[in-house]
């Protein structure tokens, strides 16, 4: 029976829980525990100390009375791959349960959290052990099995959410029962509701070659089109005064339909109720996979709810330039030699609607959650640019284990019959060229993450990357580049000694450390062999464009060092608004230098 009161599956109260045992918690906080100390350790807000009597490390609470105790390996990058099932708590002679929440009371000095921001940091961390919880239910797929999964079931198999960030599964707003229906690792089929919105509050635009009516018929189709424009009719009202907006269910039940009353009721929105097909939420779960028809595009709706250091909404203003960045980042790439010798593309996103509430508008001010609540974009599918024998995965995956530490890379890498580092080095010239190349020949910079990543594979090795969430991502950081009019939101003051963060945080120490650390922690590529191999595609691109060496020397990936960016701390300061992102250089929390593991294989 769907629950009439939210549009959920019903759920028994006491099996929606069923994941909350002792067994299970403790396992959870145990992981959770095990990524916070290595976290804060490498960014410096804990400093663990050598116990001489068994090599272990220790750290100390804000008032010394209790003392972690935990086995750790320190890797380049000042990577701590922590032992989990080495960790002890203690008081004087006791041994004490480990339990997540204490230890961030413990540690609440050491580690920045204010009065204001605790509680609602311990929200999210109960949050994300609830998440760790659940996915600790699921029947174990070992990472040999996930790699030949279809693309969808590695997307809901990943069992971590960022490698960097702590509390990476917050979602705060979702309730138990809207947990098992949206969350993506449920697998929870969802259908999308859709809503008609007057002309004259909506604003639609799509990029080349694409219009209105096309896009809503291929993706909605006759019968679903023709139902709508009746229950249109029967209200006296007709479809062609408005557009059609899909919204996440959870959106409509919890802040549409209440926030929005006001143009419910005067019929500027008119609920039409749910599509015919079935989507899958994505990892970043306000984005949905058609499962009924995959190669149609993928929905990226508004949800507002805070995950991660922002609230996930989408702006309606912001929306309107998307198609347009697209088209212009498409164009560039199709145009430029060294992406096509990288086979490196992207899905664009084709179409955006957003819905303009007067009111609010007039009332708040740029960037408010109040103007970021009804809005969509439609993105292109991967799945029709495959060829025979070639499938998809998210590239979180590549840092995925399985429940007895096995590894999907070293799992892939056993499938190609490659050498290791041959498997990593045709990997590198998918993934880190294309992203060097924007850098060097454009100033442009993505968000290179592995959520934002999709690898063709083919016979366990990587063939090619797509790039998605391009839009609300990507940077041009050159302030005498010249860009379209449509395009010019995308242009970013950035100062010149953070430029090469762009690289160095998020695919150094935000990417290939966990996956060096992986890799060499189960002995299939040792760290010189993997930052060797690093330096050396960088090398062989740098040689194929010569005429960009004034750049090379300018952003040297070579310098010894380069500055400790910290994502943690960023949460920590403030977890509701991580960044201002109209300034995301300002933002930035720094601490002191890493040396750079690719420094000592200078060419």
């Amino acid at each position: 029976m769907p629950n009439p009161s939210h549009g959920t599956p019903h759920i028994p109260a006491q099996d929606a829980v069923a994941h909350l045992t002792p067994d299970l918690w403790a396992k959870a906080n145990r992981l959770l525990i095990r990524k916070g100390l290595a976290e804060f350790a490498h960014e410096r807000l804990l400093t663990p100390k050598r116990l001489p009597q068994d090599g272990h490390y220790a750290v100390r609470s804000d008032d010394g009375t209790v003392e972690y105790r935990f086995a750790a390996r320190r890797l380049s990058l000042d990577h701590w791959q922590v032992d989990a099932d080495s960790i002890t708590r203690h008081r004087g002679d006791a041994e004490l349960p480990l339990d997540a929440l204490e230890f961030f009371i413990e540690l609440q000095q050491a580690l920045g959290l204010g009065e204001e921001i605790l509680p609602v940091y311990l929200e999210e961390i109960s949050s994300t052990l609830s998440g760790t919880a659940y996915k600790l239910t699921a029947d174990p797929l070992s990472a040999a099995e996930l790699t030949k999964a279809p693309f969808q079931a590695i997307e809901t198999g990943m069992t971590e959410g960022h490698p960097c960030f702590v509390a990476n599964n917050g979602r705060l707003g979702f309730g138990i029962h809207e947990y098992h229906a949206y969350a993506p690792e449920t697998a929870a089929p969802v259908r999308l509701i859709w809503l008609a919105a007057r002309r004259d509050h909506s604003t639609f635009t799509a990029g080349a070659d694409l219009d209105y009516d096309t896009l809503v018929r291929d993706e909605l189709g006759e019968d679903t089109l023709t139902r709508f424009t009746a229950t249109m009719s029967s209200l006296g009202l007709d479809l062609a005064d408005y557009h059609l907006i899909p919204a996440h269910p959870w959106q409509w039940w919890n802040k549409l339909s209440v926030t929005f009353a006001a143009e419910v009721a005067q019929q500027r929105l008119v609920c039409l109720g749910t599509g015919d097909d079935d989507y899958l939420a994505q990892q970043s779960i306000r984005t949905f996979f058609n499962t009924t028809e995959p190669t149609k595009h993928y929905v990226k709706t508004a949800l507002s709810v805070l995950n991660m250091g922002f609230m996930r909404g989408l702006s309606a203003s912001y929306m309107e330039a998307t198609p347009a960045i697209n088209d212009w980042l498409a164009r560039l790439i199709a145009g430029d030699e060294t992406f096509q010798a990288s086979r490196f593309s992207i899905i664009r996103e084709r179409a955006a609607i957003g819905y303009h509430h007067r009111q609010y508008e007039a009332a708040t001010a740029k960037g408010s959650p109040y103007l970021k609540m009804l809005a969509a974009l439609w993105r292109e599918s991967p799945v029709p640019t495959l060829e025979p024998g070639q499938r998809l995965a998210t590239m979180a995956s590549l840092l995925h284990t399985d429940r007895d530490g096995n590894s999907f890379a070293a799992a892939l890498i056993e499938e190609s019959g490659l050498a290791p580092a041959t498997w990593l080095r045709r990997y590198l010239e998918a993934y880190l060229t294309p992203v060097l190349h924007s850098f060097y020949a454009y100033d442009l910079v993505f968000m290179p993450h592995g959520e934002n990543a999709i690898l063709v594979i083919e016979d366990g090795a990587v063939n090619r990357v797509i790039f998605k969430d391009i839009a609300e991502e990507i940077a041009v950081m050159d302030p005498d580049a010249v860009l379209p009019p449509a395009v010019e939101r995308i242009r970013a003051d950035v100062p010149e000694d953070k430029k090469l963060l762009s690289i160095f945080t998020d695919v150094f120490d935000c990417f290939f450390r966990f996956l060096n650390g992986t890799l060499a922690d189960l002995d299939v590529i040792d760290e010189d062999t993997f930052w060797r191999t690093v330096a050396e595609c960088v090398t062989d691109y740098q040689k194929s464009a010569p005429h960009l060496a004034d750049k090379f020397r300018q952003y040297d990936m070579f310098a010894d060092e380069f500055g400790l960016s910290c994502l943690n701390r960023l949460q920590l300061r403030n977890n509701q608004q991580m960044v201002d992102l109209q300034d995301p250089a300002g933002a930035l929390q720094m601490s002191g230098t890493l040396r750079n593991p690719i420094a000592p294989y200078a060419p």
